[in-house]
Formats: C-alpha cells, structure tokens, sequence
C-alpha cells in the first residue's frame, strides 16, 4: 500500500506476526475466531508523522485487520492515559490514508463484551485488563 503526500511516496510496512501485548488482544482474537471472522494481529504499521527530510519518526499500528470488510481495529482498554494519544494517532491516520477505516474499542465497550462473553468467568478480573465493576448499559442516542 502506497499513498505519494506531497513529495513523500509514502509505504505502509508489513511486519510479522507479534506477541500479543496484553491478554485482552487474546481474548478479542478469540471473540473474533467464535464468530468465524478471519483476522490478522498487527500486520501493518503506519508512518503518521515525518522529519524535515521526509522520513517517518512516528508510526500508528492497529491492533488487528479484518480483511473482509478491509478495516482495522485498535483496542484501548488497559490504559486509559493513552486515549488523548490513540485517538491523535487515528486522526493522523485519516489525514493521510483517507481509504483506510479504523475503529478503536474502548474500554467500557470492552467491558460489555467481557460481561456478555464471561471473560472474568475464567480469570481474575486484573489479568483481563477489566475492572471487577459491571458496567453500566451502552448509551444509544436516537436522532429526533
């Protein structure tokens, strides 16, 4: 995938398959895997911001791929401090790859899954990455 930015030829780069950063990336794969969605874990990292030279100093890699709706998604839900700079990174992202879609799952949208799917059944709460509180319901706001 390439995009030319000014003078800049700009290339997303393919990287291999990482470790998982945190069981909640686990548990979202297999959540994934139950419904039958093919995903992949970090396959491509972006270059969102560049020196005066042109080359990238800062990168933005998405969580997981879903290659049949062509979309990427970034989970938020450990550390809430990195939400201001996640989402300046989704911006940057849009700027200069208007064609790429991607969503970030926050942690309260996390924490509705882990409810629904029992994820604290199985292990505490604090390895989950969720706190042992339930969640209030998700707002829906209805367009008059």
């Amino acid at each position: 995938m390439a995009k030319t930015v000014g003078n800049r030829d700009i290339r997303v780069v393919n990287q291999p398959e990482p470790a998982w950063a945190n069981s909640t990336e686990e548990h979202f794969a297999s959540l994934l895997d139950s419904y039958g969605i093919d995903w992949l874990h970090e396959p491509h990292r972006f270059p969102i911001a560049f020196d005066s030279a042109g080359d990238p100093i800062e990168f933005f890699t998405p969580d997981f791929y879903l290659p049949a709706t062509d979309e990427y998604i970034e989970l938020t839900v450990l550390k809430q401090c990195l939400c201001t700079k996640k989402n300046r990174k989704l911006r940057l992202l849009g700027e200069l790859y208007p064609d790429v879609k991607c969503r970030i799952i926050y942690r309260r949208d996390y924490e509705n899954l882990a409810l629904k799917y029992r994820w604290d059944d199985d292990l505490p709460s604090s390895q989950l990455g969720i706190p042992a509180r339930v969640p209030g319901p998700p707002q829906v706001r209805v367009a008059n």
